[in-house]
């Protein structure tokens, strides 16, 4: 017999069926057994009279909690039942893996009369059996959600005439700005992990495909210990030839955005607000656009925030944080483009303006950073001065040779995945990903 999910089985009212799972909840009395069954797609009451099959009994006493199980058995309406008035009423139970006790608590629970209260285990300790924290509605819920957000961001692009490409993560020279890169022993010479695929996106331009994207890991080298980052993640990146100026590459980015998050919404929208607490906001186009200087000068006007002049080339975490409620009371939006950064925080390869302005933008959305775009520099002896200001010259003479036989001007920007995901549910970085990485983290 072949295996039915759960969510099917629910539906097969009278039929008899084989559904296989973790054990959730397990109830084992003297005279009845309830096993509530989960798989990937729902749950299933296993209920058993043990006067009515005797030849089960030694099976059950052997269950424990987490424990997998294959039942055949028939499905039935059954009005008593919590879960959807539905149950199974076995003939066969196939013990397939029995769990030893949980070395972790997934869920606080709460005190009784007869009990006292139990604590959830920190992240740190989940993280340590993160296979087990795993196996919770909210975690499945989340990878499931981003599963969906990711397939519509490429489903997105390739409707677009987008090409799908694959770069290199072991590259010769240190990416982007020489620090912060892993250095790996590369046979008789060192290498380095990427920082990202910009160089290799770059490539695709001068390659003529005109319009590419990348999903893939990103290394950084940056001991962080904040809520948001980490040493690697997943990144979505993209980039696209032939545009007039860095908005077409805004432009691009908020309809990318929307799409995904229209289905999120469609799909677990009603979940995540159940489970997370969080409404899924499918965002209106166009998203609001400041200066940074104009955001400076909002935040000092709405919250009384001021930086010193030596740091407002840039944006400042905490100006980051705030800008949330900023475009909420100004704009009634959750996203946030804030241009005109100063060329000395910008990388090389940003185009400037005639007054030296770089030509790019980062995206905040809910008070956090999750894209730095722009145009690039096409144009090999611009590229190539700048590359040299920034002391650059040596280190990235492989990437200057992609404009000396022509380039289209271009644009593109970079997305984190694990990023996207935790401001998605409302966690943090640690929990959002399947599996973190951090200066101290580096098992499982």
């Amino acid at each position: 017999m072949n295996r039915t999910y759960i969510s099917d089985a629910l539906k097969a009212i009278d039929s008899t069926v084989k559904v296989q799972g973790f054990i959730e909840n397990l109830r084992n009395s003297k005279a009845m057994a309830f096993i509530v069954l989960k798989d990937i797609t729902g749950k299933l009451q296993i209920t058993v009279e043990k006067a009515d099959h005797p030849e089960l009994v030694d099976t059950i006493d052997q269950l424990t909690p987490d424990s997998v199980i294959t039942v055949v058995g028939k499905v039935m309406a059954n009005d008593y039942v919590k879960m959807g008035g539905v149950e199974m009423v076995p003939s066969e139970i196939k013990i397939e893996s029995i769990a030893a006790p949980l070395p972790i608590v997934r869920k606080a629970i709460a005190a009784t009369k007869k009990k006292k209260a139990v604590e959830r285990s920190s992240i740190d300790q989940r993280i340590d059996y993160r296979w087990v924290d795993l196996r919770t509605d909210e975690n499945q819920l989340m990878f499931k959600a981003q599963s969906v957000m990711v397939n519509a961001m490429r489903q997105f692009l390739l409707n677009k005439n987008f090409i799908e490409i694959h770069t290199p993560k072991l590259i010769a020279t240190a990416s982007e700005s020489g620090a912060d890169v892993f250095k790996v022993d590369y046979f008789d010479r060192d290498a380095y992990l990427a920082q990202s695929p910009q160089f290799y996106k770059q490539m695709a331009m001068a390659s003529g495909f005109e319009r590419i994207f990348e999903v893939g890991p990103v290394f950084r080298a940056e001991k962080s210990f904040t809520s948001k980052h980490t040493t690697e993640f997943s990144g979505f990146d993209l980039e696209f030839s032939y545009i007039e100026s860095y908005r077409d590459v805004m432009h691009m980015e908020e309809e990318l955005l929307k799409a995904a998050l229209q289905a999120v919404k469609d799909a677990y929208g009603d979940q995540i607000k159940e489970t997370f607490g969080l409404e899924v906001v499918v965002p209106e186009t166009p998203f609001p656009v400041v200066t940074l200087a104009e955001l400076y000068k909002g935040l000092e006007e709405d919250f009384g925030y001021t930086v010193d002049e030596s740091e407002k080339g840039d944006l400042t975490t905490d100006a980051e944080r705030l800008s949330y409620e900023w475009v909420k009371k100004h704009y009634n939006h959750e996203f946030l483009f804030v241009t005109d950064y100063s060329a000395e925080k910008r990388a090389f390869y940003h185009m400037r303006d005639e007054n030296g302005v770089p030509q790019g933008y980062d995206l905040i959305w809910r008070g956090v950073e999750i894209t730095t775009g722009a145009q690039r520099e096409h144009r090999y002896e611009v590229l190539k001065k700048q590359a040299e200001e920034k002391g650059l010259g040596e280190d990235v003479k492989f990437y200057l040779e992609f404009f000396e036989y022509g380039c289209p001007p271009h644009g593109g920007f970079g997305l984190g995945i694990d990023r996207l995901t935790m401001l998605l549910v409302g966690l943090g970085i640690k929990e959002a990903m399947f599996l973190f990485r951090g200066p101290n983290r580096l098992t499982p």
